[in-house]
C-alpha cells in the first residue's frame, strides 16, 4: 500500500512549505482531533476547520495529479474492514463488495481537491459498473469540520450529492476509519481488488487516465 503523507502540526501558521510534494493536500496529524497552532498572542489553540481549510487552498495552487502503480498481487494486504453507516441509517461492510473492484473515495464536502475529482467518480462508476467495478465515497465531514455528529455532517453531505448527482453509495466516516487507514490529508482514494486486498493508494488528487488503466489491470484479475 502506497504511503499516505504525514506532516508534524508544528509551524502549520505557515500558508506553503517550500517542502512539499505536489498533490498531497495536507490536513494535519490526525483528521480526528484539533490542531494547535501559533500565533501572533502567543500558544492560542486554532480550530482544525481554520487550518485545513488555509492549507487545502494553498495546496490546490501546487497540485499535480498523482499517478501510481498497483502493488503485484503478492504483495497486496487486506484492506481494512470496516461497517459504516449511509444516509438511510443502514450498516454497510466493506465485506459486502467483496467479489468486485472497488474504488474507495475518502473525502469531505468542503474539501477543494476532493470536489474537483468527484465528478471524474462518477464517470468511472458509469464507464465501468457493468463490468463488475464498485465505487463508494466516505465522507469525512465530521472531522473536517470539527462537527458533532453524523447528523451534522448528513445535512452538508445530502445536499452536496443531490446537486451533484452523485450516484453511488455514500457512508459516513468515523473516528475508526481515520485510525485503521491513517488518514492524514485528504482527498485519499483506494483501489481493492476482488479479493478485498488494497491494490493502489492515491494520496492527493488522482489522475484520471493512471487510476483508471488500474482499474482496467484489477477488472482483468481473476
Amino acid at each position: 500500500m502506497g504511503a499516505i503523507v504525514t506532516r508534524s502540526t508544528e509551524g502549520y501558521a505557515a500558508s506553503a512549505h517550500p517542502a512539499r510534494p505536489k498533490g498531497h493536500c495536507y490536513e494535519g496529524q490526525n483528521l480526528g482531533k484539533n490542531l494547535v497552532g501559533q500565533s501572533s498572542k502567543g500558544n492560542e489553540k486554532r480550530p482544525m476547520r481554520t487550518l485545513i481549510m488555509c492549507l487545502g487552498a494553498c495546496s490546490l495552487l501546487h497540485a499535480a495529479d498523482i499517478r501510481v502503480a498497483l502493488e503485484p498481487q503478492s504483495a497486496r494486504k487486506p484492506a481494512p474492514d470496516f461497517v459504516l453507516l449511509d444516509a438511510s441509517g443502514k450498516s454497510v461492510p466493506l465485506s459486502s463488495f467483496k467479489g468486485k473492484p472497488l474504488l474507495l473515495d475518502l473525502w469531505a464536502t468542503k474539501c477543494g481537491g476532493c470536489i474537483k475529482e468527484i465528478p471524474s467518480f462518477i464517470e468511472i462508476r458509469h464507464a465501468y459498473a457493468n463490468r463488475g467495478l464498485a465505487v463508494i465515497g466516505i465522507s469525512m465531514d465530521i472531522f473536517y469540520e470539527d462537527l458533532k455528529g453524523p447528523g451534522e455532517a448528513w445535512s452538508l453531505v445530502d445536499p452536496f450529492v443531490e446537486t451533484n448527482k452523485v450516484d453511488y453509495p455514500i457512508l459516513m466516516g468515523d473516528d475508526g476509519i481515520t485510525k485503521r487507514y491513517s488518514v492524514n490529508a485528504l482527498p485519499v482514494t483506494y483501489l481493492i481488488d476482488r479479493r478485498g486486498r488494497m491494490a493502489a493508494t492515491y494520496a492527493g488528487l488522482v489522475d484520471r487516465a493512471n487510476i483508471e488503466a488500474n482499474i482496467k489491470t484489477l477488472l482483468a484479475e481473476r
